[in-house]
């Protein structure tokens, strides 16, 4: 996963602030994917993309950072 730790945290934490978030009204699609998926409404395929997609950032910014934490080692 090399391409991911040349990967700078500022780009990767702007990409996923700004997908994680969009659009900014009424709520977040990331918010309202994450309850459909756990109220057991999330059946369409198009629903489970932009889950996909808005998510994709997030969970890339959770690996590069337990990548960089156990590299570095936190006291």
């Amino acid at each position: 996963m090399k391409w991911l730790e040349n990967l700078p945290f500022s780009t990767l934490i702007i990409i996923s602030l700004a997908l994680g978030l969009a659009p900014f009204a009424p709520e977040p699609h990331l918010w309202e994917k994450l309850k459909m998926l756990f109220d057991g409404g999330l059946t369409k395929p198009i629903d489970i993309f932009d889950l996909f997609m808005h998510g994709t950032p997030v969970i890339l910014l959770i690996i590069k950072t337990s990548i960089y934490i156990k590299k570095k080692g936190v006291n």
